[in-house]
């Protein structure tokens, strides 16, 4: 796969200069384009784009390959470990639990079948308009692969400050912006001063997110070559995290997260006219509407619709605001910072707010409870010789510091 990153990337830069070709020979000539260059422009362009697809897509590749299945530490310190018996015990469990996924409750000892039965979670319990009956909370490892794809998948889950508790109870979170406070400097027997942090505060809940059902042969899990303990906490954690991507950016923050583009601050509004558009200077004054503390840790978050549109941008010296990835290992960039693809976030379109700019770890917060469970239905599908596997993951997120992020919105007309 580096070999290919690598070709991918090199086109990618070579196809990227080829368009900055023909849009300078123009300027230089000051003529408008030739057929033949708006031909040549589109196809560079439409190109530029595949490939640069092709890029994200191997490098999320690379990052689900690399998943981290060290234990998940808990918020109050405890290791996710929590049946008590030990690494023994655990591996036990992860045992059974494998054999449950092939074969179902039948196919276990009497010993694994109660190993499970005290895992079961009656799904209903958790709230949240969940009508499932019992499931059962996954292995570490199975948990672990489940979310790091969820990152993977999620969005704004990779960028945003994730923490996790141990139950799925309401969370009283604390939010402040102290950004415009400072010290002093102290004169010789003079008493420090007062400056009060104005505190607020968040309620974190824990909703459900299902990854709906998903469908296996027979065959294919009686397959002992078929690594199903690996494809379905990927598959699951897959839909879960597209669906918690759409959260993170849009959600109401009614019986659902608080989404990014409901209630981040906007720091520019595009003139009128640009309902689908952005200039060079829209974006110098979203960059500068969020507060230098945090601009060194500040990235952008689009649809990739959006980046279209800025590719085409120039800034006042007529350089390019788009940079493509140097070389392997880097990222590109928009006017210097660097961005995260989001397909999520809102389109270019009238009065939407579709980009995002700022330190996403402080101005983000997710809420994830440790516990994961799935279920296996046997029966429904029984005349298809098919199974289906369900996950559940209980999740919340919002903005916890608001002067962290700020808020590209196109004019209404």
């Amino acid at each position: 796969m580096p070999a290919q990153l690598d070709r991918l990337i090199e086109e990618q830069n070579k196809t990227w200069q080829r368009m900055q070709d023909i849009q300078n020979l123009a300027e230089r000539e000051a003529r408008d384009w030739t057929t033949e260059e708006r031909t040549n422009w589109d196809a560079a362009e439409a190109r530029l784009t595949e490939v640069s697809s092709d890029i994200e897509r191997l490098n999320k590749m690379a990052a689900l390959d690399k998943i981290d299945r060290s234990q998940i530490v808990t918020t109050t310190g405890e290791p996710a470990d929590r049946r008590g018996d030990g690494a023994e015990q655990t591996k036990r469990y992860a045992e059974a639990f494998s054999t449950y996924l092939r074969g179902g409750m039948d196919r276990l000892t009497s010993e694994q079948r109660n190993m499970m039965m005290d895992q079961q979670v009656d799904l209903r319990a958790m709230g949240g308009n969940t009508d499932i009956g019992g499931g059962f909370t996954v292995p570490d490892e199975f948990r672990n692969i489940m979310t790091e794809t969820m990152k993977a998948f999620g969005g704004v889950f990779g960028l945003a400050d994730v923490i996790t508790t141990s139950t799925g109870a309401d969370l009283n979170w604390p939010t402040n912006d102290d950004t415009s406070n400072e010290g002093e400097i102290l004169g010789e027997n003079v008493a420090a001063g007062e400056q009060d942090i104005q505190v607020g505060g968040k309620k974190l809940k824990a909703y459900t997110f299902s990854s709906k059902q998903v469908r296996l042969s027979l065959q294919l899990l009686q397959d002992s070559a078929f690594g199903l303990e690996a494809w379905v906490p990927k598959k699951l954690g897959e839909r879960i995290g597209r669906r918690a991507a759409r959260a993170w950016t849009t959600g109401t923050g009614v019986d659902q997260p608080e989404g990014i583009t409901t209630n981040a601050v906007v720091g520019k509004t595009g003139a009128g006219g640009q309902t689908t558009s952005i200039i060079y200077d829209d974006l110098v004054d979203i960059e500068h509407s969020v507060d230098v503390a945090y601009r060194a840790g500040a990235q952008y978050l689009m649809h990739d619709l959006m980046l279209k549109v800025i590719r085409k941008l120039k800034d006042s010296q007529q350089r390019p605001l788009w940079q493509p990835i140097p070389a392997p290992g880097f990222p590109a960039t928009i006017n210097g910072f660097t961005y995260n693809i989001d397909n999520s976030m809102p389109v270019p379109a009238a009065s939407a707010k579709s980009i995002a700019f700022g330190d996403f770890k402080a101005g983000y917060l997710i809420r994830q409870v440790l516990d994961v469970q799935t279920l296996r239905l046997v029966e429904r599908y029984a005349e298809y010789l098919q199974v289906a596997f369900l996950g559940f993951s209980r999740m919340d997120g919002m903005i916890n510091d608001s002067s962290a992020i700020r808020l590209y919105q196109h004019p209404a007309s």
